[in-house]
């Protein structure tokens, strides 16, 4: 079985002021104790290409294992190695982001999606995010029947941590803001 789930949120910003947010996610010492799951990230691959104006980014992910601590101490492993690869397209105001696991993949399987796009309502004030993530737990032989919800628990975990990464998007967003009109937080 896989645990799918969507969510959609609205930045009340500019999508150029989410989109250098999303890059500074990370990055800022401050939001590592937010963000405490992120262990580290590394880029290992960028490119702009000069015909379409769109950037490609590849970063690699170091994230503490998601899921019970049980199962963490079944796998052996209690961190989990995973690839971002990014699409910006300056031109056309978007922004996508799809992130996999590449370790532990025997075990679980996980993808997330997300995009940044100027809000229909108000394009030049605010930015809709979409996010889309699958989880799906292989079922092990003396675990199968908890499959399921191991596979609820990293759901309910991820979203924990959306809400985590919105509340670090708004605060760089309006520091960007402050930084823009001179103004120092």
């Amino acid at each position: 079985m896989v645990k799918a789930y969507t969510q959609e949120h609205v930045y009340k910003h500019p999508w150029e002021r989410v989109t250098s947010a999303s890059w500074r996610k990370f990055a800022d010492p401050e939001n590592k104790r937010t963000l405490s799951h992120i262990l580290e990230v590394d880029t290992l691959n960028q490119k702009l290409d000069p015909l379409s104006g769109k950037l490609y980014t590849t970063r690699a992910l170091t994230i503490h294992a998601p899921g019970p601590w049980f199962i963490r101490k079944i796998i052996g492993q209690d961190i989990c190695h995973c690839v971002e690869s990014t699409v910006v397209d300056a031109p056309s105001k978007s922004m996508q982001l799809t992130t996999r696991n590449v370790s532990l993949q025997k075990f679980i399987e996980v993808e997330e999606k997300i995009r940044y796009d100027p809000h229909p309502d108000n394009p030049t004030g605010w930015t809709v995010c979409r996010q889309e993530t699958s989880i799906h737990i292989k079922p092990l032989s003396a675990l199968a029947s908890m499959a399921e919800k191991v596979e609820q628990r990293c759901a309910e975990r991820f979203m924990q941590n959306s809400v985590k990464g919105r509340e670090v998007m708004e605060r760089i967003c309006k520091y960007l803001e402050a930084e823009s009109s001179g103004m120092a937080l």
